[in-house]
């Protein structure tokens, strides 16, 4: 069901841009085009044509020193078709396609573009490696390599409040992988396999974007020779491009990475140290390399000009407004928690949902060791002298700016002190539908922050609006439901 939601609402956000039709489609024709041989030959000189740059790009990449011995001075698309191949052009132009599209999609976060030069950069990898084998399965391997990095470049692109928890999880210490299903409840891989699989790219190119494993039997030779093409060059570039990475750290796992992929790629491990290393010395891949180090350098510039939280949180509030009132009820709220905590900052959030018997119990949370304590938190709605009921009474948020004021800690209950004793700072949202009854609860806290923290009014008053948002959810919601979550 998550799964399901979040590739829906991943595809509909790039539908609303207006980009994702025309890669598609573009995409399709290339496809098309390379599978009917000599019948679309002029297809896709045709597809090339249709865009200047692209043109150039692969005229350009023909005439390049790799290429060289296969054509000379190529001056047509035509000729580099019949030079080259139509499966070399073919596979050349789609990956051109993915890297224009995301080029011509990014906001200005550095991030963002941190991840499309680094897949850039596994791209150059790649080509490297296979410059001087047969040209049709090496632009196939930089396109299977491009697309091993698409699931990430689509959540960074598309998904920036998701981006934003992962982001947090991984400066908790919590591997990437781990993140992601955590987060989106699917890995990169399989929305990258999604995306193969709607943009109708060859059964190879699924295959060889996946995770390489030694010794498979059930599978061909060139199937496990791509996948070791595509692994090692995403291993290389995430390697060059580590942050605060020691050189001598780093060219120690390039050895290790070439010692593993030695067998497999059939080249001798000191060639793939060689290779990879002057990747980095030499600024590789038309300045990816030297764009990455200026990104890094300028980072804090660029930082800043990312959304204030107001913004962030508003922008929650419209993917909510985008999701029909019949969703289920489960990605909405996931949706709002991850709002309150990217928007914010926020260490940890809760959803507190209300039961038949009355009682609102714990049904999702994010941050370190919730899942832990999510068992003891509930508390039954019976008034009793302290803030969360005073809350559930609210129609509007509450901010507890010092929750280890003596006041405050007075009107804490015990069930709370005991499992978020170090909050430092918290909200409660309140989700109240028409006939004044709470459905929902929404926490969210501050915990070992140097200083006390706070939220402006402009703040709180996206944060009202995006609890009003929830209300229809509940709303609409069947019964049962909320006794499921």
């Amino acid at each position: 069901m998550l799964k399901a939601a979040l590739l829906d609402r991943l595809w509909g956000k790039m539908s609303e841009r207006g980009d994702f039709p025309m890669l598609s489609q573009s995409l399709r024709t290339t496809m098309a085009a390379v599978k009917n041989d000599e019948l679309d030959f002029t297809s896709l000189v045709q597809v090339v044509l249709s865009d200047f740059a692209l043109t150039h790009k692969v005229l350009r990449l023909a005439n390049s020193a790799m290429y060289m011995a296969f054509g000379g001075n190529i001056t047509t698309v035509s000729r580099a078709l019949m030079v080259l191949g139509m499966d070399a052009v073919g596979h050349l132009v789609v990956g051109l396609q993915i890297v224009d599209h995301f080029h011509h999609s990014v906001p200005r976060r550095i991030d963002a573009k941190l991840e499309l030069n680094r897949t850039m950069l596994s791209g150059c990898v790649a080509r490297k490696l296979t410059e001087r084998g047969d040209l049709r399965a090496g632009e196939e391997a930089v396109v299977c390599t491009l697309m091993r990095q698409v699931g990430k470049l689509l959540v960074v692109f598309y998904l920036d409040t998701e981006w934003d928890q992962i982001r947090r999880q991984l400066d908790a210490g919590i591997a990437e992988k781990d993140a992601c299903v955590s987060v989106l409840g699917v890995s990169y891989e399989e929305i990258g396999i999604e995306a193969a699989v709607r943009w109708r790219l060859p059964e190879i190119i699924r295959t060889g974007m996946t995770a390489y494993e030694p010794a498979r039997d059930d599978e061909s030779r060139q199937a496990q020779w791509m996948r070791a093409v595509t692994n090692f060059s995403t291993d290389v570039a995430n390697l060059l491009t580590a942050a605060d990475l020691p050189v001598a750290v780093r060219d120690a796992r390039i050895a290790e990475l070439a010692q593993r992929y030695s067998r497999p790629l059939n080249t001798d491990p000191d060639v793939l140290i060689e290779m990879s290393i002057s990747l980095a010395r030499e600024e590789a891949g038309d300045g990816v390399m030297r764009e990455i180090n200026e990104l890094r350098a300028s980072a804090d510039a660029i930082a800043r000009e990312s959304l204030v939280p107001e913004e962030r949180i508003r922008a929650g509030v419209e993917d909510l407004r985008a999701l029909p009132s019949d969703n289920a009820l489960a990605p909405a709220l996931t949706l709002a928690s991850e709002t309150v905590l990217a928007g914010l900052g926020f260490d940890r959030t809760v959803v507190f949902v209300r039961q038949n018997s009355g009682t609102f119990k714990a049904r999702m949370g994010f941050g370190p060791k919730v899942d832990a304590v999510m068992p003891q938190l509930s508390f039954a709605s019976a008034f009793q002298p302290d803030v969360f009921h005073l809350a559930i009474a609210n129609s509007v948020g509450i901010f507890i700016e010092n929750a280890r004021d003596p006041k405050m800690v007075a009107r804490l209950p015990d069930w709370y002190k005991r499992s978020f004793g170090d909050a430092r700072s918290f909200v409660l949202l309140p989700v109240m539908l028409d006939n004044q009854s709470t459905v929902a609860l929404l926490y969210g806290d501050w915990t070992h922050t140097e200083e006390l923290r706070r939220i402006t009014q402009q703040e709180m008053a996206a944060l009202n609006e995006l609890s009003r948002e929830l209300r229809r959810f509940f709303a609409h919601a069947p019964v049962g439901e909320l006794e499921m979550l």
